[in-house]
């Protein structure tokens, strides 16, 4: 959740009242963009990631002409999203302004910027970006009889389900109780059209002991399927408080869940399992894309709050590609440091521990630093060992541990390979 304090109900009335109030005619109209303009610098560095990307599609691997042309043709439409959405964040910001969809950034109260109305709920506009081009692309790659177009339609029915109760969210601003049921009923179309296999595979270790090598959950894989889906969406909620980290994380995880999926291509034969994976790719590039657009805007100081409609947009497209491409196992690796965000909070959502509203670090106006408190977050976890820090270095310590988490989840594969399945 974003660190904001939202508008009260009398100043939203008094607001409403202002904005009622006929206006002089030498006032400007609300035209211009209320909000800085992109950090393209920050997209520059970032956009680096292309260089591995492009060197394991076209040179590392031998991936089969039709396959490469799918991912790219993707890929094309993706930038084409990034592009949309930069010039469509300040339009929506405009509107929510006018209907009184700010907060206050908490972390800076006290200073200049704490008193600047930051809009909310611009997930959503990544949202709609991200269904448009994943619903035009199935144009250029599925036919009517696809055996995949069931399962992808039924992917972004949860996605944009997921989207719709997020903006919800940010609007009502619904209680912890209503949040862990809103993905639950977001991964009903999934749920309802997996036709999918619902076999693990026994860790050859424990094959000897257990007798078999494969078995079948039947209604349990369905389950967890489900619960997987309420871990990814929540996970990334809470992971959050300062500019930058909710989509930050996002764009770290994305980006090593296209390289796990090209790995996965390049070194498989086996034509269903890489559809597998190209179905993930389909998916998850429009999301990098597009969140790379969302980060140029919310990193530090930033510009736009994301809202919940953009972390459980998020955290549900990460969700459904790792179940759809049968690696979830992965996929948990790979959100380590939500984990353990979320076992730290564990005593303080159960309620055994009271828990305030915001479980953010205290800010100093004085110095700019943040301190951090007793609260159980990764956010004040690292505060608490790493001292004082600023919000932008705090930031960028937790994506690094984040690139981190990924990293080990590649090297932990590799030494696992062919010993543990």
């Amino acid at each position: 959740m974003a660190p904001r304090k939202r508008l009260s109900s009398d100043a939203s009335a008094e607001t409403s009242v202002k904005e009622n109030t006929p206006r002089k005619p030498q006032e400007p109209a609300i035209s211009e963009s209320p909000i800085a303009p992109p950090k393209w610098g920050l997209i520059f560095k970032l956009s680096l990631f292309l260089i591995p990307y492009l060197y394991l599609i076209f040179y590392h691997y031998n991936i089969e002409p039709e396959l490469r042309r799918s991912i790219l043709i993707n890929a094309v439409m993706s930038i084409a999203g990034f592009f949309v959405t930069v010039k469509m964040i300040p339009v929506a910001s405009r509107y929510v302004l006018r209907r009184n969809l700010f907060g206050y950034d908490i972390n800076k109260k006290g200073t200049d910027q704490g008193t600047v109305k930051v809009p909310e709920s611009l997930g959503i506009v990544v949202g709609i970006v991200f269904l448009v081009v994943a619903i035009l692309f199935q144009y250029f790659n599925f036919t009517a009889d696809s055996n995949w177009l069931v399962e992808y339609n039924a992917a972004l029915a949860c996605i944009c389900f997921m989207t719709l109760l997020g903006f919800v969210d940010d609007v009502l601003d619904v209680p912890w109780r209503v949040k862990l049921l809103l993905p639950s009923i977001a991964a009903l179309p999934l749920l309802m059209a997996y036709a999918g296999h619902t076999t693990i595979v026994i860790p050859k270790p424990l094959a000897p002991h257990i007798g078999i090598e494969i078995l079948d959950l039947g209604w349990i894989y369905k389950l967890y399927m489900g619960l997987l889906a309420v871990f990814c969406t929540n996970s990334i909620n809470i992971h959050a408080g300062i500019n930058g980290l909710e989509v930050g994380q996002t764009v770290v995880i994305a980006s090593a869940i296209v390289i796990h999926n090209i790995m996965q291509i390049g070194g498989s034969t086996d034509p269903e399992y890489k559809q597998a994976h190209a179905f993930s790719i389909y998916l998850v590039q429009p999301l990098l894309a597009t969140s790379l657009a969302l980060l140029s805007y919310n990193w530090y100081p930033s510009a736009v709050f994301v809202g919940d409609t953009y972390t459980y947009f998020a955290g549900m497209t990460m969700a459904v590609v790792g179940i759809l491409g049968h690696y979830s196992e992965t996929l948990l690796i790979f959100f380590l440091p939500q984990v353990l965000n979320f076992l730290l909070s564990l005593p303080q959502l159960s309620g055994y521990i009271p828990c305030p509203r915001h479980r953010l670090p205290r800010f100093d106006p004085q110095t700019g630093l943040l301190t951090g408190t007793n609260d159980g977050t990764l956010v004040n976890f690292f505060l608490r060992q790493l001292g004082r820090k600023s919000e932008k270095s705090l930031c960028i310590y937790l994506l690094l541990f984040q690139a981190v988490a990924c990293c080990f989840c590649f090297v932990l594969r590799y030494f696992l390979a062919g010993w543990y399945k």
